[in-house]
């Protein structure tokens, strides 16, 4: 079985990913609470609070990076 790759990046570096791929080949998560998240969130992030991850992890796509924040 294959292991995922998980690699730590800086608020710059994201940005870089992000403005170096395609939107719809990542998946940004906000792992935050959702009162923090109404608060303020980079646009297109998925809301899904670390509290819940285990639950829902069926809800990300194995076929996209998935970048957790």
């Amino acid at each position: 079985m294959e292991h995922p790759e998980f690699i730590d990046l800086t608020a710059d570096e994201l940005r870089q990913f992000m403005a170096g791929h395609h939107e719809k080949t990542y998946l940004l998560v906000d792992v935050r609470q959702p009162r923090e998240y109404a608060g303020g969130h980079i646009a297109g992030a998925m809301l899904l609070p670390l509290s819940e991850l285990p639950a829902r992890i069926a809800e990300l796509p194995p076929d996209r990076d998935i970048v957790f924040y």
